[in-house]
């Protein structure tokens, strides 16, 4: 069976693209290097990561930009034997503006090499490129800045030139749309309802790319919003693949909240199967399923000890960086361990030294053993579980002695827990509402959590919650005089 999430902890947003045999996920990476996270399949129930696209800061340059922003919704696509990719990145969201530029890559291979990015037209996100007949479209949510005013219809544009057209207008809170042709039908599946609990994908149809576009008279394809008792909430953001043998499947954006609806593992993806009723594509029941048949192609495992939970000669394919690539002149993987040089401070939104990796499971944990002499109060290296740069907590090696911090939307408190040495095995967990150290008293991971990162004040938005909850060594260095710390033992366990 499909068992959903297939993509657990922080993987929103897919878009799914088969090649011969081959399936692929892209997943949004907001303010996390590498970007563009990449899931391979054969079967559509087992899937391995192939690390992320955005590698360099040729192809992207996440310094600066705010919590959650970065890299939205991406689309991949394969045509005339190129992969081509279209990624937005998000450098503002606050105050009622978007400043959003999308670009365009493409390459023969999933693996590269990548073209130099060429800027795309459009006003607004989660663009998506549609093909036929050798041509090339595309398609974006329009968004409208001027007071009072916001999403103001799904845009469609021609590569080859000429004026864009408005071909979903006025349609409320509308996003990440698709275009697809089957049967003689032009099919628009669009996010409705905004990313959290109203969250829906909806389907449209028309005989012509233009429009004029209907919906489906059942309703959305699939939602949530209805039954809070579904395990799967949040339900939305599609985008639909044909197997080999002629069976249909949506990949789609999902959550797993707590008790209190708090959603520490962020936006997840799930992949539903999908029938063919009067025409409409539809999932049973429009609701998101935990278990889904397979289709019908051989099985495809990946190696069971793929993910050793560690780090072995390099960072591998699982972890990521924050708002600045992995590189040596900060960083350094080996067999035994992590070497990082000290960065700003938590606030700080150009070169933090934080490498991490997403919170997959309601009970996981991570632990290292931890070589660290700091020099001054300005430097500090450990052990965190993060959201962004507001909610954290921080087990850290510090000119004190061990100290343990949590930032709560910014407000700091800190929990003296006694000398330290220059080497001591530091460890977090986090078992569902809870976060336990290896030192200290227990903490509430739900500061972790998508909502809890959501911020607004005065009726604007502050800062969005769009990433889940990470684990990861941090190293800080706010004077930048060297302050290096060593990381060895490095373990992941969910």
């Amino acid at each position: 069976m499909i068992r959903n999430p297939v993509l657990p902890g922080f993987h929103p947003d897919p878009s799914i693209v088969r090649v011969g045999d081959d399936y692929y996920l892209a997943t949004s990476s907001f303010e996390w290097y590498p970007g563009v996270r990449v899931h391979h399949s054969r079967d559509l129930v087992h899937w391995r990561p192939l690390g992320g696209i955005l590698t360099e800061r040729r192809l992207l340059d996440l310094s600066g930009v705010p919590d959650s922003g970065g890299v939205w919704a991406p689309d991949l696509t394969y045509h005339d034997g190129l992969f081509h990719l279209v990624y937005g990145v998000m450098d503002n969201y606050a105050l009622g503006y978007k400043d959003v530029a999308n670009h365009l890559i493409t390459a023969p291979s999933i693996e590269g090499p990548w073209s130099d990015p060429v800027r795309l037209p459009g006003r607004g996100f989660d663009a998506s490129l549609y093909h036929e007949d050798g041509r090339t479209w595309l398609l974006s949510m329009v968004f409208d800045s001027r007071p009072g005013r916001g999403f103001a219809g799904i845009e469609m544009r021609s590569l080859d030139g000429g004026k864009p057209e408005l071909i979903l207008p006025d349609r409320e809170v509308t996003e990440g749309p698709h275009l697809y042709r089957i049967g003689g039908w032009y099919y628009l599946m669009v996010a409705e309802g905004g990313t959290g609990y109203q969250h829906q994908v909806t389907v449209l149809r028309s005989r012509s790319m233009s429009g004029p576009f209907e919906e489906d008279p059942a309703g959305p394809m699939l939602t949530s919003r209805h039954d809070p008792g579904l395990e799967l909430q949040k339900a939305g953001h599609g985008c639909l693949v044909e197997t080999q043998t002629g069976e249909w499947y949506l990949a789609h954006l999902a959550a797993r909240p707590y008790h209190n609806r708090a959603c520490v593992l962020g936006r997840e993806t799930a992949i539903q199967r999908v029938v063919w009723e009067d025409g409409w594509p539809r999932v049973a029941g429009g609701v998101p399923a935990v278990e889904v048949a397979p289709p019908a192609l051989p099985a495809c495992p990946w190696p069971a000890d793929e993910d050793s939970g560690g780090i072995d000669g390099g960072l591998g394919a699982r972890w990521s960086t924050l708002r600045r690539p992995a590189s040596p002149d900060w960083v350094v993987a080996a067999r035994d361990g992590l070497t990082i040089k000290g960065g700003q401070s938590p606030y700080g939104l150009r070169s933090p030294s934080l490498v991490a990796r997403p919170v997959t499971a309601r009970t996981c944990s991570l632990e290292a053993v931890v070589r660290f002499e700091p020099d001054g109060v300005h430097q500090s290296a450990g052990i965190t579980a993060y959201y962004n740069s507001r909610n954290w907590h921080y087990l850290a090696l510090t000119s004190d002695g061990l100290v343990l911090t949590t930032s709560d939307r910014g407000t700091r408190t800190e929990h003296l827990l006694g000398p330290a040495g220059p080497e001591a095995r530091l460890r977090v967990e986090l078992d569902g509402p809870v976060v336990r150290f290896n030192h200290g008293p227990e903490l509430d991971a739900t500061i972790l959590s998508d909502e809890h990162a959501d911020e607004r004040v005065d009726g604007h938005i502050r800062s969005f919650g769009f990433t889940g909850a990470f684990v990861g060594l941090w190293v800080q260095d706010l004077a930048g005089e060297g302050g290096t710390a060593r990381f060895e033992q490095i373990r992941y366990t969910a």
